[in-house]
């Protein structure tokens, strides 16, 4: 069992939501012993729940954990009335946001804070986050070992039974194991579609256009599916946390999500158990943005929201977000080396923005460099850091 870095209020009423095996039942049964539990994985509770939300709910006592509440949104309403009028205090968790989120929203507003666990960040099983990796570097050392780490983080990506295996051969056979169940099974439930096989070609079309702006009618043809129903896919990937989507970025809020969105895995290890060919570099671009994200969710990076910045020559800034009333501009190279050019992007960003901004480079190096104001930071030092 791993110590995550998520802080909850045993006083607080929460809806936990995160991709299936991220840790969430683990965590909230290990934070709080003394809840009565429950999930709705079990068809006898599930079957309960539906009939009649109030008894169910109020069989559960003052406090309570009620797993997998996406497989009935309208439970919700008997939770508020509990809290409402009994005191009580619930944890929920989710493994999908498929109408839970909406339902939420209106029985609960004000009443219960909604907070994401998604996998392991990167060294999270090896102790509570002890540096930041935009300001601090980590001693030579640490940095060294952590770069011996990170070819299997990259490969296997950070759910936490598969972190916790011991060898490469027990990894295969459980990531194989997730994509047959929770990545596609699990999905074609939650989302009442019939279809595996266009949901396993999305995966695939997802994989290999990692990085590139996503076109619904490119999704649609290559996969055999009508236009809606590939967007209905897609849509229930990011609903079920497996997915995330970077939104064009332009200055002044109300100018973005005007451009299409890129699509990234919130874990590296769901590309793997596709068994599809990517380049070094779509890799590693999303293993770091996916770890900034993680970071965002938990909230160590005060953002609402990551983009990606493309000028209209085709100039590209992979990952840029807000935080703390400053922009930061962040480059990911697959390299052991960076020169003027890989920053060249990134100075004319920084260079030409309205408001305070700093630029980062991610490489695959081991020294902690500035070149022309821009920071370059070794991919290394993410590992422990927030």
């Amino acid at each position: 069992m791993f110590k995550r870095w998520l802080t909850l209020s045993p006083k607080k009423s929460v809806l936990l939501v995160g991709p299936r095996r991220a840790g969430k039942t683990t965590l909230l049964k290990t934070r709080f012993p003394g809840f009565h539990y429950a999930t709705l994985d079990d068809y006898d509770l599930l079957n309960w729940a539906n009939k009649d939300p109030k008894g169910f709910v109020q069989s559960l006592g003052k406090n309570a954990i009620i797993d997998e509440i996406q497989r009935c949104p309208r439970l919700t309403v008997a939770v508020k009335y509990a809290i409402d009028n009994q005191g009580a205090t619930f944890l929920l968790s989710g493994s999908s946001t498929l109408g839970l989120l909406d339902a939420a929203a209106d029985s609960m507003a004000g009443r219960i804070h909604i907070q994401s666990l998604p996998t392991l960040c990167w060294g999270e099983e090896e102790g509570d986050a002890d540096h930041s990796f935009f300001g601090e570097h980590l001693q030579t050392p640490r940095l060294q070992a952590a770069r011996r780490k990170i070819a299997s983080a990259l490969k296997f990506g950070q759910f936490p039974e598969i972190v916790a295996c011991e060898s490469e051969v027990e990894k295969i056979e459980l990531i194989e194991n997730y994509k047959n169940t929770y990545f596609i099974r699990d999905l074609l439930q939650l989302g009442n579609i019939e279809h595996g096989a266009g949901l396993l070609a999305i995966f695939h079309n997802l994989v290999r256009s990692l990085g590139s702006l996503v076109e619904v009618s490119s999704f649609s043809r290559e996969s055999g599916l009508s236009y809606p129903s590939a967007k209905k896919y897609l849509h229930i990937l990011t609903q079920s946390q497996l997915t995330f989507p970077l939104y064009g970025y332009q200055y002044g809020p109300a100018k973005r999500f005007i451009k299409a969105a890129k699509i990234y895995f919130g874990d590296t290890g769901i590309i793997t158990a596709m068994n599809q060919q990517v380049s070094i570099g779509q890799q590693v671009e999303n293993f770091v943005i996916a770890e900034l994200e993680k970071r965002r969710k938990l909230g160590y990076i005060k953002a609402d929201q990551l983009y990606y910045y493309r000028t209209s020559g085709g100039r590209e800034i992979d990952c840029v977000f807000e935080a703390g009333g400053i922009v930061h501009a962040v480059e990911i190279k697959a390299s052991e080396t960076v020169d003027k050019r890989d920053i060249s992007h990134l100075r004319e960003f920084v260079n030409h923005a309205p408001q305070r901004t700093k630029g980062f480079l991610f490489y695959l190096g081991e020294e902690y460099l500035e070149m022309n104001g821009i920071q370059v930071i070794p991919i290394a030092g993410l590992f422990r850091g927030v």
